[in-house]
Order: C-alpha cells, then sequence, then structure tokens
C-alpha cells in the first residue's frame, strides 16, 4: 500500500469527487469505503448497474462518471474498509478481511454522508417495517422492489421513492404524510431563497405530480402512527389525519421523517460539533472549506450538514481545493479562483435547504414518542425506561446510558441517540454533544491482534 498525502473516508459524492479532484492536483490518495463499491448511497451500485434498472432516474445515473473517475494512478480505492478509530496525526485505522491496518497522512478528509434519521413510534420494530432508505439501497443492491407497501412519514426522499416505485410497476398501497399545513405555512418565508435552487424544486413537484396522477391515496398531517401485525403477517397502520382515525394494511411498511449527518466518526475524532436548530440534530464545526478544528482534518458533504447530493460533489472538491493549497500544490490565488464557480453552485443547490427543513420537519411525537416505543433496539430500551432514569436522577445522555444502557448496543447509538436527546429536550435538558469512542464500528479481536503497523505495510 502506497504511502499517501491524503485519506478520504467513504466514497459517496464528495469523497468521490474529492479523490478526483486531488489526484489531479498531483496528491496521491487512499480511499476507504466499507462498501463493496463507490457509489456511497446516493449512487451505491451505479458502476454495475447500467441502464438495467431505469426506474432509479437519471440522477442515480449521473453518479456513474464519478465512479469511472476513480481510474487515476494517484488513487489507490480500497473497499470492504471499515474505518474504527482516527487518532491524532492524523492516522486512520480501519479493518478488512480479519486483519487492521493503521495509515497516516498529513491531511485526512472525513466524507461519512448522512443516515436516515430514526422514526420511533409504537410498533416501529416489527417485522415487515423498515426505513425508506434502505428499501430503496435493495433496489440498487439486489433489484429488489417493494410490493404492496406503505409509505408513511415526510421528506423528498419519501417522494422519490414512491416514484420510483410507480417507475417500477409497484406503485405504493398509499403514502401517510405527517407534514402540517403549519409546518408548510412556515417554511413559505424560505420559499423567495429556494427559488435561487428552482431545478430542484420544480424536481420534487415533478414527483408530487407524478405520484397524484397515478392515483396513489395520500393521506397529509398525519401523526399518532401505530404499527401491530395483522393475521395474515402483514403490517396495519393506524394513525389520525385531519381530526379521522385511519387503519391501512399491507405486506410492507416504508417510514422516514428525513437524514440527518452522521456524526460517529468526526466525533470520535474530537471535532466540536453545533447543534443545527432546523435540523434537529448535530454537525460539525466547519470553515467554508470543510476545515475542522482538529489539526489535518476536513469533513466535506452531508456529514458536515445534509445539503443533497449536488452540494456534496461540490463541497468534497472545495476541501480538496484546500487541501492541495495547504500542501503547497496550489496557491491562494489559483485555490481561490478555481473553487469560484463551485461556491456559486454551492449557494444555489443549499438554498432550497430552509424551506425543505421547516417544510417537513419531524414532529414532536417521533422526537418524544410515547411510553411504550422502543428506542434503543440493541438493548430494548424503552421511552418508558428513559423516563424513569431520568425521575430517578440521571441529568443527561451519559446518565440515561449509564441506568438504562441506551445506547450500548453494536449500533453504539446510531439509532437511539437522537430520540434519546429528543425525550431529554422535552424533559427540559438542553442538547448536549454526544460523546463517541474509538472502535466507532464494532471490531474483533482478531482483527486487533492481526493489526498491520505502518512500518509492516508492504510499499
Amino acid at each position: 500500500m502506497r504511502e499517501a498525502d491524503l485519506i478520504i473516508v467513504g466514497a459517496g459524492p464528495a469523497g468521490l469527487t474529492a479523490a478526483t479532484a486531488a489526484a489531479r492536483g498531483g496528491a496521491r490518495v487512499l480511499l476507504l469505503d466499507e462498501q463493496p463499491r463507490a457509489g456511497g448511497q446516493i449512487y451505491r451500485n451505479v458502476g454495475v448497474n447500467g441502464d438495467t434498472r431505469a426506474y432509479l432516474g437519471k440522477d442515480y445515473l449521473a453518479g456513474r462518471p464519478l465512479v469511472e473517475a476513480l481510474d487515476d494512478m494517484n488513487i489507490t480505492a480500497e473497499f470492504g474498509a471499515t474505518v474504527w478509530r482516527i487518532e491524532a496525526g492524523p492516522r486512520v485505522v480501519w479493518s478488512r478481511e480479519g486483519a487492521s491496518h493503521v495509515c497516516a497522512a498529513p491531511h485526512v478528509l472525513l466524507a461519512g454522508g448522512a443516515q436516515e434519521r430514526p422514526v420511533p413510534f409504537p410498533g416501529w420494530t416489527l417485522p415487515g417495517v423498515m426505513p425508506a432508505g434502505a428499501a430503496q439501497i435493495l433496489m440498487k443492491t439486489s433489484g429488489l422492489l417493494p410490493r404492496d407497501a406503505i409509505l408513511a412519514g415526510s421528506g423528498p426522499l419519501l417522494y422519490l421513492v414512491a416514484a420510483q416505485m410507480i417507475e417500477a410497476g409497484t406503485p405504493p398501497r398509499a403514502m401517510v404524510e405527517t407534514q402540517t399545513p403549519a409546518m408548510l405555512l412556515r417554511a413559505l418565508q424560505h420559499l423567495p431563497r429556494a427559488l435561487l435552487a428552482a431545478p430542484i424544486l420544480f424536481k420534487g413537484l415533478g414527483l408530487m405530480r407524478r405520484i397524484r396522477a397515478t392515483g396513489v391515496p395520500r393521506y397529509t398531517g398525519a401523526s399518532g402512527l401505530r404499527a401491530a401485525t395483522t393475521q395474515d403477517g402483514g403490517i396495519a397502520l393506524s394513525f389520525t389525519a385531519k381530526g379521522r382515525d385511519h387503519r391501512l394494511a399491507a405486506s410492507l411498511l416504508l417510514t422516514h421523517q428525513g437524514v440527518v449527518p452522521s456524526t460517529h466518526m468526526s466525533r470520535a475524532a474530537g471535532i466540536s460539533h453545533i447543534w443545527n436548530d432546523a435540523q434537529q440534530a448535530f454537525q460539525p464545526k466547519v470553515d467554508a472549506w470543510g476545515r475542522t478544528d482538529v489539526p489535518g482534518i476536513h469533513v466535506a458533504g452531508d456529514g458536515a450538514g445534509i445539503g443533497g447530493a449536488e452540494a456534496a460533489r461540490v463541497a468534497g472538491r472545495l476541501a480538496a481545493l484546500d487541501i492541495l493549497h495547504l500542501s503547497g500544490r496550489l496557491s491562494h490565488a489559483d485555490r481561490d479562483r478555481k473553487s469560484a464557480a463551485d461556491r456559486t453552485i454551492l449557494r444555489r443547490a443549499t438554498a432550497i435547504r430552509p424551506f425543505l427543513d421547516a417544510a417537513y420537519a419531524p414532529l414532536p411525537g417521533f422526537l418524544s414518542p410515547p411510553d411504550e416505543t422502543v428506542i434503543c433496539r440493541c438493548e430494548e430500551v424503552t421511552a418508558a425506561d428513559i423516563r424513569r432514569s431520568l425521575n430517578e436522577g440521571a441529568s443527561g445522555p451519559r446518565q440515561v446510558k449509564t441506568a438504562v444502557r441506551a445506547g450500548m448496543g453494536p449500533c453504539q447509538g446510531r439509532m437511539c441517540d437522537l430520540t434519546v436527546r429528543g425525550i431529554l429536550a422535552s424533559s427540559g435538558v438542553k442538547p448536549a454533544m454526544p460523546r463517541a469512542r474509538s472502535p466507532i464500528k464494532p471490531v474483533k479481536l482478531g482483527e486487533l491482534a492481526a493489526l498491520v503497523l505502518p512500518q509492516e505495510t508492504p510499499a
């Protein structure tokens, strides 16, 4: 494995564009991703799917040139690589095929992207209930199409998945949407700015027109979601919409409440984070180039704040230009000149974000669910357990974790951390940045024993 000038963690839109830009600028790049192929969540498997899954749309196929650009002598791409520690230096510790490796470089770019916000409600852990994004991953990786499915929640991805299902010939049974008229009214103040991203706005409107034209039933302003298993093994979804109670049954229930930055890696690296009140999530504190307060580490893409694929691509390129400048390969003036067009694209791509954040905000019932709701799936901790720990003296997330083990399972809080903090917030506890310790991902003792140190790595 060659010595690297830059280590990039994540081969999604931000990581791919950053790798290409840095390599073309003369930097030796090591690209690490835990998936078998490049693309991230948005462009997953785009390099092998070809045009065989046209229902995924043109935006998906636009990722193919990014993947093909990895064929560069300055880029070493390692897939199936699980990064589980970021050290000062900086150094990256990762595992693959039963052995762990330590790689050092003057610069590290974290491009881990986003994760779906948990959608906890009574029954969300039942078989047949899954995130809409997970269903989309199956569509991209295996060609498995959701059939006889209800889509429930809110956010642009919900409309995209519905449109893809329609295009594939398996339209949703119904759409149960949780956004309220009050949210849409609050969003209108951001509409003038959102018009700067008119193509994205019109694309969303086009998806909604496609859904209406197909005749998929839509229930808006839904709340009080509950799921139960039917006698034939399906899923029954109960909810209230516009003052009326409803009950729908289907084989599958796909849920979504937007996405949030994936911050386990950046938090474990010691980077400072800030609370994004509009998105109800933490995100790393970065400057306009993606620089953090930890020397040598940049963050780009949705992992630095949700902006979408186009914004992630541009952010990755901006971070690469800054890294080339810091490494002496690009002057200050050239960095700024080369980034001018990207700055314009980024401003337009992110202009719609305040509108979307306001229009599709998560309901309070998901941020702080009913007592019987399982919050920590790994340890089977309910909302009642968490509230009980608060009544018994827990004063923050660390004390709750110690008292009820929420966040101590294999996912290390990825699925429950935001909800625990939502329950704390509803009890008057202000959000505090959660800690994340290594290993960032579970690692076997055998992989630790087989650790390959830098000096032992073959050239």
